[in-house]
């Protein structure tokens, strides 16, 4: 009886041990992973106000937010800032992780091109996401041309082309005659009755769920939005935050008078 009591707990420790060595790999490369900024754009494209983009960033079934910055076991809620200045708009996307503690995530930047023209991009803050993640709006064009090979075999080309994003809701809303720039009211421990906070999915699951949104929305090296950067910089806020990935551990320090310093150490393990 003792032999067989021996072997199921080592079994079951055995069993333990693997679970939790599959949670550890099970992480993204960066903790900014866990927000998609493709979903982001998707959400914004359809909103018809900053108001209900920000509803449906934090909405569980549209599968964009699976953060939990400060690590209690539940979900973010992602606040919505605009800046503005003249023909530039700067979407500012937030979570407060106390009452004090703000960390920004992304920024839609949006430039008006011409009378019904305008580009934007979404680029992750560089404490959660790679250096210069940005992604934008993908279309392409396609060209018929005599083929190179053959003198009646017609070819196919396609390159990617900027898209215009005049027309969607949400950039029609910002630049109506009359708009007053939006602040959030939600902030830490003030949140819309609808909104429930959930526990967040394991990182290959929620990297699954939002794969969609990959297919119309594509990552880029190049800084479209030149003004909305310079626009957010001054403006830019960061929390004192412990970001856990498979890099390793970085720590943020911040002290009274707002310098920032960042430690890194080599990885010891998964989040805590």
């Amino acid at each position: 009886m003792k032999r067989l009591s021996f072997l199921l707990l080592l079994i079951l420790g055995i069993t333990t041990s693997f679970a939790q060595d599959d949670d550890k790999n099970d992480l993204p490369e960066y903790t900014g992973e866990n927000f998609s900024l493709e979903g982001a754009l998707a959400l914004f494209k359809q909103a018809n106000s900053l108001e209900e983009f920000e509803k449906l960033i934090n909405e569980e079934n549209n599968n964009v937010n699976n953060l939990d910055l400060n690590n209690d076991g539940e979900i973010d809620y992602i606040v919505v800032q605009d800046i503005q200045e003249k023909d530039t708009h700067v979407i500012v996307l937030s979570t407060y992780l106390s009452e004090k503690e703000k960390q920004d995530i992304a920024t839609i930047g949006i430039e008006k091109t011409g009378n019904e023209t305008a580009i934007l991009q979404i680029e992750g803050d560089s404490e959660l996401y790679a250096e210069n993640t940005i992604v934008e709006p993908f279309e392409v064009d396609e060209k018929i041309e005599k083929s190179k090979g053959g003198p009646n075999v017609p070819e196919i080309t396609t390159t990617g082309v900027v898209v215009n994003v005049w027309f969607w809701p949400s950039v029609r809303f910002l630049y109506a005659p009359g708009y007053v720039v939006w602040v959030s009211p939600h902030r830490w421990g003030f949140y819309p009755r609808w909104w429930k906070p959930w526990r967040p999915y394991r990182y290959s699951i929620f990297y699954g769920r939002c794969a969609h949104h990959r297919v119309y929305y594509h990552r880029t090296a190049t800084h479209r939005v030149v003004v909305a950067r310079k626009v957010y910089a001054p403006r830019r806020s960061k929390s004192t935050v412990v970001v856990h990935n498979r890099r390793g551990t970085t720590v943020i320090h911040k002290n009274k008078r707002g310098k920032t310093t960042v430690v890194k150490t080599k990885r010891r393990g998964g989040r805590r």
